[in-house]
């Protein structure tokens, strides 16, 4: 039986650097009412704020509610109010090596942009993020940049030599994200199982990046039930589903996609 739903957050919950929608927010709150979640994502905790937990009417059921932003290298939980359990952060010289070879990799690259809204390059403590368009680009201008990830994978096939010790991923519409090697989504699902005493068969995971070189690919690898997703309107029909059979006690999960 199902106990935890796991989720990303751009693409999957809210569109990118979006805030979910109030109709997401009343989804799940209904499925904190029946079983355990958590999020996700590469973005960074302040992030997490803006986007995800900023649009609830209320803390009701966040006590079920379990947040690791960055790429699962940092795990934030509900008991009153939201504390940090662990962080693994990079160390200045490490940031310093991964910086200098994302500008190197996307000059190498080619690839030109008419237009960069903010930093292109986030330096969020346990993780460096290159987002091509920029970290303010508007939605509008994300959207079909690289729906193929042509333009990443020509990225990441250059940065790859430069950082050998490091994690490379794809996520959201224009990003590459570095963390230390090991340490990915599969590492917070690692941490999601000591923390609340959970084994992966027991857990249900849904995103949008969930194929080679995508950031949510490693939570498929180690053996979590997936469910691939194309944008938060896919999102909200697999959450009314699964609140749906939850809620049927002669109901179980037993794959995605699959319920008897």
């Amino acid at each position: 039986m199902k106990k935890l739903f796991v989720f990303d957050l751009d693409g999957t919950l809210a569109e990118s650097k979006s805030s979910i929608s109030s109709a997401m927010a009343l989804l799940l709150s209904d499925l904190l009412g029946v079983m355990k979640v958590a999020v996700i994502s590469g973005g960074n905790w302040t992030q997490f704020e803006n986007q995800l937990l900023a649009p609830f009417s209320g803390e009701q059921g966040f006590e079920n509610l379990f947040l690791l932003p960055t790429c699962g290298t940092q795990f934030f939980r509900y008991d009153g109010q939201w504390s940090k359990v662990y962080s693994e952060n990079l160390s200045a010289e490490e940031r310093k090596a991964i910086i200098s070879s994302l500008q190197r990799a996307l000059d190498e690259s080619g690839i030109e942009v008419d237009h960069v809204w903010g930093d292109a390059i986030e330096d969020r403590g346990s993780q460096i993020t290159l987002s091509v368009l920029g970290q303010d680009a508007p939605l509008h201008a994300k959207q079909g940049w690289d729906s193929d990830f042509a333009k990443r994978k020509k990225i990441t096939a250059i940065l790859e030599p430069l950082l050998p010790e490091f994690a490379i991923n794809m996520g959201g519409t224009t990003s590459i994200d570095v963390t230390k090697p090991g340490i990915d989504k599969a590492y917070g699902i690692h941490k999601l199982e000591e923390q609340l005493n959970l084994t992966r068969t027991q857990m249900l995971f849904a995103g949008d990046a969930i194929f080679d070189g995508g950031n949510d690919f490693p939570v498929q690898q180690v053996g979590v039930d997936s469910i691939i997703v194309r944008d938060p309107n896919e999102t909200a029909r697999v959450i009314q589903a699964v609140i749906a059979c939850v809620g049927d006690e002669h109901a179980q999960i037993l794959s995605p996609g699959r319920v008897s």
